[in-house]
């Protein structure tokens, strides 16, 4: 009498496992729409475009003042300017956040260097009709600022590079690339998918973490609830990833094995600022800039990572100083 009862139940079985993983797609599904929707809303009626001769060039403006121009790093557009300058324009400085070449809606010019992004930056600020700014560059940002500074002198009231991702003697070329061709190929085919991209940071944040923040996980995972969100917005605020890839390839063949550049020639006041146990090894490059720019400022936090974890708000406030201090009214 019980047995046909017993095989009853296990016919059902398959049944019940086909449902369960149905509804376990389909609120994957449902969650990657969600964070795609808000990734894009980020973006969206923020920015305008202008055609230059490099193509269409994206940039966003917000604030009245002394004006800063904020070149964004790696991952990044001219919402992740608009971010992370936050502070800046709450202390009544006026931002001009471009996205740089091969990001968002700006174009990706053929043979595309970052001289050309420099002069693509001096042609923006002379379109809006900025003679002179501070320049903030951060992470792979900070190579355009520093060749806008050596090429067009004239237009930089000063120059704050934030884990500057320079040539440094001691850098090693690529560091923290992938460590084998088989990673190299998973971080490629997640850098063309913005499900793989997303997959990759809900099933796997500690290895985006720290291949693509370039900070130790445990870092972050023991600092405060506001840097453990900044650090978490950072890294969704990525996608949709298909829209950066190109600014994201150019970023890995030009920031992880930056020439040397004759940095001594720089005249304008320049500040820089790093974060030991970055794994991009960019507090190499802040230091070996720092000593040879004439007259610049090294602030050197003694841990944080690539994303200065746990220093935000003492960071921001130095570069504000160092704003106010250029500024000319």
């Amino acid at each position: 009498m019980r047995r046909p009862r017993v095989k009853s139940r296990r016919r059902w079985l398959p049944v019940i496992g086909v449902t369960a993983a149905i509804a376990a797609l389909a609120t994957v599904s449902e969650a990657f729409r969600r964070d795609m929707a808000e990734a894009r809303a980020n973006t969206r009626g923020r920015s305008q475009v202008v055609d230059s001769p490099w193509g269409p060039i994206e940039y966003a403006e917000v604030g009245a003042g002394p004006p800063v121009l904020f070149i964004h790093g790696s991952g990044g557009g001219f919402d992740q300017g608009l971010d992370f300058s936050a502070p800046l324009a709450r202390e009544g400085m006026r931002i001009i956040a471009p996205s740089r070449f091969g990001y968002l809606r700006s174009a990706m010019p053929e043979g595309a260097t970052v001289e050309m992004q420099a002069d693509a930056l001096d042609w923006l600020m002379r379109r809006l009709g900025i003679e002179r700014a501070v320049i903030v560059g951060g992470s792979a940002g900070a190579l355009s600022a520093t060749q806008l500074a050596l090429r067009h002198p004239e237009r930089c009231r000063g120059l704050a590079l934030v884990v500057p991702a320079l040539h440094a003697p001691d850098r090693r070329p690529g560091a923290n690339a992938a460590p084998d061709p088989g990673t190299q190929r998973i971080i490629n085919a997640v850098l063309g998918s913005d499900l793989l991209f997303w997959a990759g940071i809900r099933a796997a944040p500690d290895f985006m973490t720290r291949m693509v923040l370039a900070t130790d996980p445990e870092v972050v995972k023991t600092a405060s609830p506001r840097e453990r969100q900044r650090a978490r917005a950072a890294m969704f605020n990525i996608l949709p990833v298909t829209a950066r890839r190109q600014g994201l390839l150019m970023d890995s063949a030009t920031a992880g094995a930056p020439p040397p550049w004759p940095v001594e020639r720089i005249t304008c006041p320049t500040l820089v600022v790093g974060a030991r146990g970055d794994l991009y090894e960019t507090d190499k490059a802040a230091v070996d800039v720092a000593r040879r720019i004439p007259g610049a400022r090294l602030v050197m936090y003694p841990d944080g990572g690539h994303l200065w974890i746990g220093h935000n708000a003492k960071l921001w406030r130095t570069v504000e100083a160092f704003v106010k201090e250029r500024d000319p009214a």
